[in-house]
């Protein structure tokens, strides 16, 4: 369904929101909520009406509510003193105002549908390496990271925010490291300077001569290994939940421990996507998660790796150490950390920070070691990398 409004369109099948043509990235409680106003427009909406329809009944405060107000607002183009699109009615609730007229067809006029084009390379020893090309503008490459897949990931309701967002600035291109997702799986090497190899074998693939970086996790230390290596390549570095020295060799039994917890959960729970050994695992990623995040999440897993080439990765992630390279990084560089991830700790994140030349440090107060669009987080975030790749 489409709903048209003020110079709007909002596609609830591509769950996009679109503004005098050009697509508008907007956090997915915001757009429940548009959608809610829309679906009922020139009625009241009670606040207890969007808690139950946004945040399933949770309870919310009344800032977290206006907070999401004011973001909605400023994606159609509104603002909380004009209130020509969503009105506020005090003390009583909200109501869409403007006038709205309904589509079946799901497809706006002159306006583009987004898609991606997933393409295969070979790397320097010859492994198929799966990339995708989205959106237009300057470039950004996404690092590979532990578990993706091209095409589930592109329709999924975990990473589907994130990479429409990125697309919507920036021609976007990502993809599934060795051995996992779309790219070959039977791979003996699993080395980081393989892993990196692939990288600049997608960026020259896709004509990346000069380009700014985005990463996550396992894709953190990559990134900094091709950024010290290749300085001339690599324009700006943004680095989230990432790592200089994996599990095994940090100090104290903690680390140690977490590793085996990780590793036994995984060998009990891989393929087995209602056990509570893969509940247990998804919920150390991201413990906010939504169910429908948590079976998004569980499923893509599946598809991208088998438990065995799943183990193999993170016993040779656990094992990354790129401490002696972060002082040869010459690119701007902005690190980003939740506070609560139990994945890698924020000493990881701080001790990048503070051995990358000039890099800016950025504590994100969440649980998540994955970047969750249904996250109170996600629009800060990702308004925040948006930022610093732009500078």
């Amino acid at each position: 369904m489409r709903f048209l409004f003020a110079d709007c369109v909002l596609d609830t099948k591509r769950h996009r929101l679109l503004r005098s043509g050009e697509p508008v990235p907007v956090e997915p409680q915001v757009f429940d909520l548009l959608h809610v106003l829309a679906e009922r427009a020139g009625e009241l909406v009670t606040k207890d009406e969007l808690i139950a329809a946004v945040w399933n009944g949770r309870i919310v405060s009344d800032a977290t509510i206006a907070s999401r107000i004011n973001a909605a607002r400023t994606a159609v183009g509104d603002s909380g003193r004009h209130q020509l699109v969503i009105r506020t009615l005090p003390r009583r609730g909200f109501a869409l105002v403007a006038e709205v007229s309904r589509g079946s067809d799901d497809r706006p006029q002159g306006a583009p549908e987004m898609r991606q084009t997933v393409r295969m390379v070979a790397s320097s020893d010859g492994t198929g390496i799966a990339y995708a090309v989205s959106g237009a503008g300057p470039p950004l490459l996404r690092a590979g990271h532990f578990l993706t897949h091209l095409e589930m990931d592109w329709q999924g309701s975990v990473y589907r925010p994130t990479i429409a967002a990125l697309s919507a600035r920036h021609t976007l291109v990502r993809y599934d490291q060795r051995g996992t997702g779309l790219s070959q799986t039977d791979v003996a090497d699993l080395s980081i300077e393989a892993y990196a190899a692939d990288m600049l074998a997608v960026a020259d693939a896709a004509g990346l001569d000069r380009f700014p970086i985005f990463a996550t996790s396992q894709g953190v230390p990559v990134s900094v290994h091709v950024a010290a290596a290749h300085p001339e390549r690599v324009s700006r570095l943004v680095l989230f939940g990432g790592f200089a020295q994996g599990r095994a060799l940090r100090s104290g039994n903690r680390s140690h421990g977490d590793a085996e917890a990780l590793m036994t959960l995984l060998n009990r729970g891989w393929g087995k996507p209602e056990s509570g050994f893969m509940s247990a695992f998804i919920a150390m990623f991201c413990p906010d998660a939504s169910p429908e995040e948590r079976t998004s999440i569980a499923r893509s897993q599946l598809a991208s790796a088998t438990p065995e080439m799943a183990g193999r990765i993170r016993r040779a992630i656990d094992r990354f150490d790129v401490t002696e390279s972060l002082a040869k990084v010459r690119a701007p560089t902005l690190v980003m950390h939740a506070d609560g991830d139990a994945i890698h700790p924020v000493a990881q994140g701080r001790l990048l920070a503070a051995n990358i030349p000039g890099a800016e440090f950025k504590l994100i107060h969440s649980n998540n070691h994955i970047i969750l669009g249904s996250s109170c987080t996600w629009d800060e975030i990702i308004s925040k990398v948006i930022e610093f790749i732009n500078i």
